[in-house]
């Protein structure tokens, strides 16, 4: 691994740590980057497994209340439906990927003025929705009804399209379907655990065969500052969106989307 490599590696994780559990695309933002640094790497397959880091600093953040769901399985209903609610906003991304894994790897991430049009679109649309006056039904991510949990999932496939933000998509979704600002964007921190683990497993079998020792280092960079951003952010961005909502994202995505754009105009 050059040093080159490895300050790549690293800038390349900070970004997904940073952007991975707020509406901007972390996918997005790293494929960029990752095309104006000239970070080449097979199969696309950096991108996916530094996002363990991630995985494993919401688990480290939320761990409490893990355990206590998980303690509360055998006696509580309300315990059993939000975990089986988890389960539903899971599967349709799920299978969506597996079905489309190839276009997606192949096509959608190499497709850079695709991820500036999704950024900007995205962004437009997140800044709408922020700005309607929307009256919550559901404050607390434990009451949310199951057929709202898929349609949530159903809304997450289209975060399959790189630029377009799961986190985006979800929380967008469940502001439509009525609930507020703080539960959406925790419901979509728990959403991510089985989303981005199973990505990673899937991706990983993939690509078992092309994955090298040099490649596993690359990862393991990417893996460590994924981890140490993420952990800052998810303990902050709760607080931030009750008390200020999603305008400053929408406006991000909208402006590293035309800077992109620029970028891709003047550099190719």
């Amino acid at each position: 691994m050059t040093l080159e490599t490895f300050f790549n590696a690293l800038i390349l994780g900070l970004l997904e740590g940073l952007t991975e559990f707020i509406p901007v695309s972390s996918t997005g933002h790293i494929l960029l980057a990752g095309h104006f640094l000239g970070f080449e790497n097979e199969g696309k397959i950096f991108e996916v497994l530094i996002q363990l880091g991630a995985i494993l600093a919401v688990l480290s953040v939320y761990m409490a209340k893990l355990l206590k769901i998980a303690a509360d399985l055998p006696s509580s209903s309300k315990a059993r439906r939000f975990v089986a609610g988890i389960v539903l906003a899971f599967l349709p991304a799920a299978v969506m990927g597996v079905l489309f894994h190839e276009l997606i790897k192949t096509v959608l991430f190499e497709t850079p003025a695709l991820i500036c049009t999704t950024l900007i679109i995205g962004g437009i649309i997140l800044l709408l929705v922020d700005r309607m006056t929307l009256q919550p039904k559901y404050t607390d991510i434990m009451d949310y009804p199951l057929s709202m949990c898929l349609k949530i999932g159903l809304f997450q496939v289209l975060a399959l399209i790189p630029g377009m933000s799961r986190s985006g998509s979800t929380i967008v979704g469940s502001l439509l379907m009525g609930t507020d600002k703080r539960s959406a964007a925790e419901f979509t921190f728990f959403l991510a655990m089985p989303t981005m683990a199973g990505a990673f497993v899937y991706d990983l079998f993939q690509n078992r065969d092309i994955v090298t020792t040099d490649g596993l280092m690359v990862v393991a960079v990417g893996f460590v500052a994924a981890f140490i951003m993420a952990v800052i952010v998810v303990r902050w961005v709760l607080d931030y969106v009750s008390q200020h909502g999603f305008a400053l994202f929408a406006w991000w995505r909208i402006i590293v989307g035309s800077i992109g754009f620029l970028g891709l105009a003047l550099l190719g």
